[in-house]
């Protein structure tokens, strides 16, 4: 099903029309409403009208997250405050928080994108849809919720935490559709086995899951335990919170919202573009948004794009699931190691749990990797000699797919805390 076919599968030659029609018409508004980006047009001795299309977009400089924390709390808004009906936030772990605002008109169109994204993941008016997000300043629940409501769908404003809850409402309510982080999901798994519950009780059919990368083994994973089609939905809360884009049903990469959010992938080391199809950092330009626009904003995610036509019967461009951040790639011994790299190779491995920690020491002055690995409850019983034999198999192919020597700590089960919302994957103990 698709719930825009005007939008989603208009000609590209129509759709970069009509984009560099609201490109214009967003960089003329944040020209004359917002100090910040007229100095930085002035800057590079550039006028709105000097920017007609996206090959001229690169005239102007990039938008990073140290600037919207610069300008904290509201310094970013083109609207008066009072024309500001939503504030949502990020969680502000590594510093002060980057806030973001919406018109009513913003809320309207967040609700129409991310409508796109949960038909194509399968959703319809006839499901019962449990958000296990939890609600408040984190964009994830609220973008889902109006969604799911949009469509017809019943919603269960759950929130997160509270895993056995989740389980009881599932039964009770008969949902079908399970909104959370990846990780979340197998969580709720879990908990599902501890308490003596068979997935065949449920009516679960759908999983919609984001905020965290993760791998197609952890996507099998899920799916085995929870009896779901899981696909993946993108978005960031500076960019307008999920609705940035989804996968169909052919999961053959997330279908970008093109008539509302202008896509790049850049370098990120020189900023410069790279082929179609190679991986490089997104860069994100709002083309609709009221309270917030953001010009040639960089995300940090690694991914890449293309334009070659769906089986679905949408037009948009796909970017395929992020696998990594230019701010949690880590650097060992000079090798670039990704947190989804080591993920992959280890839920391949039959015995192990999709639970792992990665932490990251220094001695003297080379960089280890130890990697914290549960396994079930049939191998750590299985005795020293099996689990030594797996031990080696993992820090074998570990070291195959990422070029350097790995440490592997297999764990007991339930040995690794578990998180309610994003997994936390990496333990950086370096003091760089």
């Amino acid at each position: 099903m698709i719930w825009d076919r005007e939008n989603e599968c208009r000609p590209r030659a129509d759709l970069r029309r009509l984009q560099n029609e609201r490109l214009r018409e967003t960089l003329a508004r944040v020209y004359e409403t917002m100090p910040f980006y007229r100095e930085r047009f002035d800057a590079a001795g550039l006028k709105p009208r000097d920017v007609c299309s996206q090959a001229e977009l690169a005239r102007l400089p990039l938008l990073t997250k140290n600037d919207l924390r610069d300008h904290f709390p509201y310094g970013l808004f083109a609207v008066p405050l009072k024309e500001v009906v939503r504030v949502h936030a990020s969680s502000g772990t590594t510093g002060k928080p980057t806030v973001v605002g919406y018109t009513r008109q913003d809320l309207e169109t967040w609700a129409e994108v991310m409508a796109r994204l949960v038909t194509a993941a399968g959703v319809t008016a006839e499901d019962v849809a449990q958000v296990s997000f939890g609600y408040g300043f984190f964009t994830g629940a609220f973008g889902l919720h109006y969604a799911l409501e949009r469509v017809g769908a019943t919603v269960l404003p759950v929130s997160g935490g509270n895993t056995e809850r989740q389980v009881e409402t599932m039964l009770n309510f008969g949902s079908t559709a399970l909104i959370c982080t990846p990780s979340y999901a197998l969580r709720i798994a879990e908990v599902m086995g501890e308490m003596g519950i068979d997935r065949s009780l449920l009516r679960l059919r759908w999983g919609l899951f984001g905020a965290e990368p993760w791998s197609e083994n952890m996507r099998r994973e899920i799916e085995a335990r929870l009896g779901i089609f899981a696909t993946d939905n993108y978005g960031m809360s500076e960019i307008i919170g999920p609705g940035v884009s989804g996968e169909c049903q052919e999961r053959s990469g997330l279908h970008i919202n093109e008539d509302h959010f202008l896509v790049e992938v850049l370098d990120p080391d020189t900023g410069q573009p790279v082929p179609e199809g190679e991986p490089g950092e997104l860069v994100f330009t709002s083309l609709t948004k009221e309270a917030f626009p953001v010009v040639r904003y960089r995300t940090r995610d690694i991914s890449k794009v293309t334009l070659e036509p769906c089986p679905c019967g949408r037009t948009t461009a796909r970017m395929a699931r992020v696998f990594g951040r230019t701010d949690d790639m880590l650097i060992i011994r000079g090798v670039n190691v990704f947190p989804s790299q080591i993920e992959e190779v280890l839920l391949a491995v039959e015995g192990a749990e999709p639970h792992y920690q990665i932490v990251v020491e220094r001695s003297g002055a080379l960089d280890d990797i130890e990697v914290q690995l549960e396994v079930s409850e049939r191998t750590f019983s299985d005795g020293a000699r099996k689990m030594f034999t797996l031990r080696e198999l993992v820090e074998h192919r570990l070291e195959v797919a990422l070029g350097i020597g790995v440490r592997v700590k297999l764990m007991e089960p339930g040995a690794i805390e578990r998180s309610q919302g994003k997994a936390q994957r990496v333990v950086d103990k370096r003091k760089l």
